[in-house]
């Protein structure tokens, strides 16, 4: 026996993709259709309305629906009208699990008016029924491939596609798919770096920051009415700078003018959970736009990072020498201690380890006594450096510049030879696997592979070829470590900055000997060898 009147509700659902596909499924419209059905239909009485707006059908894990499902268990709803069955669902097993077992185990009945469908009358079991939630889980599966595809092809193009930009950014204003510098964060960026590489701990840069009133990244966005990421880890309301945040701007290569996306993904177009793709995967694309920390400075606050230090007790910075002075016997970093005497205080660098322990250094070395050994063996070095570049510079440096720029043609023409040569075997592979010379097989495995050496062999002539038009202008690795040397020319004092961009590490042998290894020190030694073969 059959129910004389329903507590009904409306079910209305607009994803972005329909929003801009066609008018007809328009909140407005699919309303305006379920109200027009209703009015020959005094038997149902609606009792309410869910909409989901911009929200995809192949979920159901929707605000609006999980709310009316709700209803329908406690009792309030017993039949769901929408305009048609992709209102309802885009997913071929759930809308049917719905339509067959859910609902009718309810007691809902279930009308969906574009397709004619309603349970009173219809078990929903029919083949039309079917065939239609399979076309719909398929129409979903064509937008995203569609999707993935042009934000691929986006990506590749060096083109931002993320709906925010990081913190010191912002989308140009006549290309949505450009990051423009924003002046004002990003110039609080640039102090967080310049915080950092003076020594100060990530904590400390935050609280500065929180102490002078600065807005931390979400607060700045919503002041100013940016779009900004929302259930993350800093989505809160009265949220500050802390540690973390500014690790997070540090560790961000964007900031160099390198765009790198695609860390994330999907594993299909039915799930909704991110996971981590590996490196591999991601898109990099290098002066995608400008930056606002330069490479030097960023690569410079990651070795600071990767240092196991801690600030001085009371105090916002590490010590001069925290992380890169290590014990000549056992290696293990050594230890900054004060002693007081009389009204004076007296620092002493010394290895935690013990002789129970295998270390046979047992120097106690004075930092004054330290310091200056140091600055007198940095200004060496930088005086070294600047002579070396000097001479490399005039004439037989010259003419040694232009021998290896001679070489890297050679074997740009080389590499050049090896493509053509693929180019021609790649081009003969398809006629003999429809002459039966090689299998199906064969054939894939084989273009696989040349495809791969092509690649392979465009990337390396596009490196020589860098490197042939830097050796000219004279911006080779080797010029590019020594003038890292060169703009600390006339120091008179150590800072953290300076040891930090110089020295890799300083090993104590004894207390009378140590060993510096400087940065760019490979490069200083291909110079110096050089240099002495210019000379023989």
């Amino acid at each position: 026996m059959s129910k004389t009147s329903y507590k009904a509700a409306k079910y209305i659902r607009l994803s972005h993709a329909d929003e801009y596909a066609k008018e007809s499924d328009s909140v407005g419209n699919q309303r305006k259709i379920i109200d027009m059905f209703l009015k020959n239909h005094p038997e149902i009485e609606v009792v309410s309305e869910y909409v989901d707006d911009g929200v995809s059908g192949i979920i159901f894990d929707r605000p609006a629906f999980k709310q009316m499902m709700d209803d329908v268990e406690a009792g309030k709803i017993d039949c769901v009208i929408v305009k048609d069955l992709s209102r309802f669902g885009r997913e071929y097993i759930e809308t049917g699990r719905y339509l067959r077992r859910i609902f009718p185990a309810y007691g809902v009945r279930f009308i969906a008016l574009g397709d004619h469908l309603d349970t009173l009358t219809d078990s929903g079991d029919d083949l039309v029924v079917s065939v239609k939630t399979l076309i719909n889980d398929s129409y979903c599966r064509d937008i995203s491939i569609k999707t993935r595809t042009a934000l691929n092809v986006k990506r590749e193009n060096g083109d931002f596609v993320g709906a925010c930009p990081i913190y010191g950014y912002r989308k140009a204003e006549d290309n949505k798919n450009q990051l423009v510098i924003d002046e004002h964060p990003a110039a609080i960026v640039r102090d967080i770096f310049r915080m950092k590489i003076d020594g100060m701990s990530a904590l400390k840069i935050a609280e500065a920051l929180n102490k002078l009133g600065v807005l931390s990244p979400l607060a700045y966005k919503k002041a100013k009415g940016l779009p900004h990421p929302k259930g993350g880890w800093a989505d809160k309301e009265g949220a500050k700078w802390s540690a973390k945040a500014i690790i997070r701007i540090l560790e961000n290569e964007t900031y160099t003018g390198t765009l790198i996306q695609g860390r994330q993904g999907t594993l299909n177009y039915k799930m909704r959970d991110l996971i981590q793709k590996p490196a591999n995967e991601w898109k990099r694309t290098e002066n995608a736009h400008e930056p606002i920390v330069l490479l030097r400075d960023f690569d410079l606050a990651q070795r600071i990072m990767r240092l196991d230090t801690r600030a001085a007790p009371g105090g916002e910075s590490v010590y001069l020498l925290s992380g890169i002075l290590i014990c000549g016997s056992c290696g293990a970093r050594m230890t900054r201690k004060s002693v007081p005497y009389r009204d004076k205080k007296y620092h002493y660098y010394y290895c935690p380890t013990t002789k129970q322990r295998g270390c046979t250094n047992a120097v106690n070395l004075k930092e004054a006594a330290l310091h200056d050994c140091i600055l007198d063996s940095l200004k060496a070095q930088i005086s070294n450096v600047a002579s070396i570049d000097a001479i490399l510079a005039e004439g037989d440096g010259r003419r040694a510049a232009q021998a290896i720029a001679a070489q890297y043609l050679t074997q740009i023409a080389e590499n050049e030879r090896q493509l053509s040569a693929l180019i021609q075997l790649k081009s003969t592979l398809y006629e003999n696997m429809v002459n039966g010379i090689i299998s199906k097989e064969d054939y894939k495995t084989l273009k696989a592979n040349y495809t791969a050496d092509e690649t392979r062999l465009h990337s390396a002539i596009e490196m020589l070829q860098q490197k042939h038009e830097d050796i000219l202008a004279g911006k080779g690795e080797r010029l590019r470590g020594m003038e890292h040397f060169k703009r600390f020319d006339g120091l008179v004092e150590l800072d953290r900055r300076m040891v930090i961009s110089l020295i890799q590490s300083i090993r104590i042998k004894s207390k009378t000997e140590l060993e510096i290894t400087f940065n760019y020190q490979a490069e200083y030694e291909k110079a110096l060898a050089l240099l002495r073969k210019e000379v023989a």
